[in-house]
């Protein structure tokens, strides 16, 4: 009976969320809802797929801001201020040297100068973090569809969960009615002063329903800690009303592929794949870029510059500049280079260096990521294999516990084998149970591990 005791706790213990509140179930009619639909309300309300989503959109700023540097650049400057007057007959017909400069002699000028730099080649300055930010686009779009696969594989573990609780507790309500009958036959037989029961019988009796009082409540505490987690996964308030679908815990027939084609379906589909794909691509692109600034830029400039001042006669000489009063204008082909002495080195090889970072995080997938698919397989297999063999043995316990049941109530069989009967099969149907529910639990975590498509975040 000890057994058939630890399988009782079981359905309560296995869902101590800690941090997950309680509180009375409402009054009003509650929403049923199935596994889809919970996962689809999970992911619609999941503050981590908004915030993976913000990460996609300032990847995407990042790479208008990169086309944006193929475009022309304009800068303008205006000033407005005081100007010391001048005379054309200060310089004709010949450069008077010792004219003075006197506050009194002051007049205002104001000037607009105005460049434009139109960029024509960088040796990859532009293309290369242009494919970088595209590439980083993927990245973030691969995290956000990775987030999304944790959060349906949290589902799945919180509904079938729950399953699991309510199936525990139907196990403790049905030992808990089969005590109860047994009681009263056992009291039926002490009034008619039978040898098959004494005392000792109805004690035993009352002490083990209690216990099954016991563990009923801490069933029924399981099962409302996996509502309550559910509830917060898809966002709704703790005492939203709320009823998970009434489907049974069962595992459905269906042919289980090979290993190697969980293991093909990992590599082509699984996120973390792609998102290590994609960095490679922009990190390759990171370095291209780096390098190109060991090389000059190629643009072509235009100028215009205007200035104007009273009291100052405008010189129209080729030889004579004068930045108070004139109106220049021109265009050139020009290139910038900027010799930094280590610094453009030092950022190659930084790239470098979380390029080759990235490398080491692929050898790590390759080698791990299968290892991950094979032990959900495995346990996959075993939980189907276990749920099969425990559903013939407590089939059987439960013919042995109704037989000693109806021995006893015949008064043919003592007390004691009832106890062992109940003890056998509590313990057995609890043990399918939890095979069925590890089955689920694989079978979800196996569409987590090869990115099973049915469940994806709108993008």
């Amino acid at each position: 009976m000890k057994s058939f005791l630890f399988a009782c706790a079981a359905a309560w213990s296995l869902f101590a969320f800690t941090g997950t509140g309680l509180a009375a179930e409402p009054q009003a009619s509650k929403k049923v809802m199935t596994l889809d639909d919970c996962i689809r309300m999970a992911l619609k309300a999941a503050p981590e797929l908004g915030e993976a989503q913000s990460d996609i959109e300032l990847a995407a700023s990042k790479l208008d801001e990169a086309g944006s540097y193929r475009f022309p650049r304009l800068e303008v400057t205006a000033l407005a201020g005081p100007a010391p007057t001048a005379d054309r007959s200060d310089i004709s017909p010949e450069v008077q040297t010792d004219r003075g400069f006197g506050f009194n002699k002051l007049t205002w000028f104001t000037s607009t100068d105005a460049t434009i730099i139109q960029p024509l080649y960088t040796f990859g300055k532009i293309s290369e973090n242009m494919k970088a930010a595209t590439h980083g686009i993927e990245v973030d779009r691969s995290r956000k569809q990775q987030r999304a696969n944790e959060i349906v594989q949290k589902v799945n573990e919180y509904y079938n969960g729950l399953l699991y609780a309510r199936e525990m507790k139907e196990l403790v309500l049905e030992v808990q009615e089969t005590l109860d009958g047994a009681r009263k036959t056992a009291r039926k037989l002490l009034d008619q002063e039978s040898d098959t029961v004494d005392e000792m019988d109805l004690y035993k009796l009352d002490a083990f329903s209690g216990m099954a009082a016991k563990y009923l409540e801490e069933a029924k505490k399981g099962e409302a800690l996996a509502l309550a987690a559910l509830r917060a996964r898809m966002g709704m308030p703790v005492d939203a009303p709320l009823e998970a679908g009434t489907e049974r815990l069962v595992i459905v027939d269906v042919d289980i592929p090979p290993l190697e084609s969980y293991i093909e379906s990992a590599r082509r589909r699984r996120p973390e794949f792609h998102q290590i794909d994609e960095g490679l691509k922009a990190r390759t692109a990171l370095v291209e870029a780096a390098k190109a600034n060991y090389y000059p830029d190629i643009f072509l400039g235009g100028l215009f510059s205007w200035s104007y001042a009273d009291d100052r006669d405008r010189i129209k000489n080729p030889y004579i500049d004068d930045r108070f009063n004139h109106l220049n204008a021109g265009v050139a082909l020009g290139a910038r280079w900027k010799l930094d002495f280590g610094i453009t080195g030092a950022k190659v090889a930084g790239e470098r260096a979380q390029y080759n970072r990235l490398l080491s995080t692929r050898d790590y997938a390759d080698a791990n990521v299968p290892l991950q698919v094979k032990k959900y397989y495995l346990e996959l297999i075993e939980a189907k294999n276990s749920a099969a063999a425990m559903r013939k043995a407590y089939v059987n316990a439960k013919k042995w516990a109704v037989t000693a049941v109806a021995n006893f109530d015949f008064g043919l069989g003592p007390a004691k084998d009832i106890f062992e009967a109940l003890q056998a099969y509590s313990t057995m149907r609890a043990d399918f149970f939890k095979s069925i529910y590890n089955y689920r639990i694989a079978a979800a975590n196996l569409d987590y591990a090869t990115n099973e498509p049915l469940h994806s975040p709108a993008q």
